[in-house]
């Protein structure tokens, strides 16, 4: 299997609406969100998640996630709405049958897996934002961080950090990144493509806005 296929193909989707995505028609900027489908322990991660959706919608975006009415994901996907930004989400026929499927999205895609799921909100988004969650956040954060790495993509991510009582969320992530480079396993321009900030109108110009050139691995 070549690089190339990890990206499934349009057929592979089982959408519940027209092929023709209203984000794909749309014009404006499309942010992918990953974040927590549990709400967390304070209630700053809860107001993280609706700052940001409200920016996304007011600074002229669009946001793409996974579909779900819970935890930080639906509180993001609620905020975006109310502030009468479009919503996309794509989730999975298994976690749509568990009943967290959101249903006053402006469009909710169906497919087949979580595989298919991923491929299709890194096609959909111009830029990707990430929010404090748990193994699944951290999963799609690094497969996109890594289609980046190798050329497959080029799209910003960046982390909207959140602390509470003085801790930093991602601050331990990012030191991982930093200690990485510093070991020799990855470059520092590779490094760089984890950003971090603490403002979500930041976050949202960030990860609309064009990724900034480098050299994929394995190249040059």
């Amino acid at each position: 299997m070549t690089d190339s296929d990890m990206l499934p193909t349009d057929s592979d989707m089982l959408p519940t609406h027209d092929t023709g995505s209203d984000a794909i028609a749309d014009r404006r900027p499309s942010i992918a969100v990953y974040c927590g489908s549990s709400s967390g322990t304070s209630p700053a991660y809860q107001a993280a998640a609706v700052a940001l959706g409200d920016r996304i919608a007011r600074q002229g975006c669009r946001l793409v996630y996974g579909g779900g009415h819970v935890g930080l994901m639906g509180a993001v996907a609620d905020a975006t709405l109310a502030a009468g930004g479009p919503v996309t989400g794509v989730i999975t026929e298994q976690l749509l049958a568990l009943e967290v499927g959101h249903q006053a999205l402006t469009e909710l895609e169906v497919v087949a897996n979580m595989h298919v799921r991923k491929a299709r909100m890194a096609e959909l988004a111009d830029g990707v934002i990430v929010l404090p969650g748990g193994f699944g956040t951290y999963e799609e954060m690094f497969e996109i961080l890594t289609w980046n790495q190798l050329g497959l993509i080029s799209k910003p991510v960046v982390l909207l950090d959140v602390a509470v009582e003085g801790r930093s969320f991602y601050a331990p992530l990012v030191d991982l990144v930093a200690g990485a480079v510093a070991a020799g396993f990855m470059k520092p321009d590779h490094g760089a493509l984890l950003q971090r900030v603490d403002d979500p109108s930041e976050a949202v110009r960030i990860a609309s806005e064009p990724a900034a050139p480098f050299t994929p691995k394995w190249v040059g």
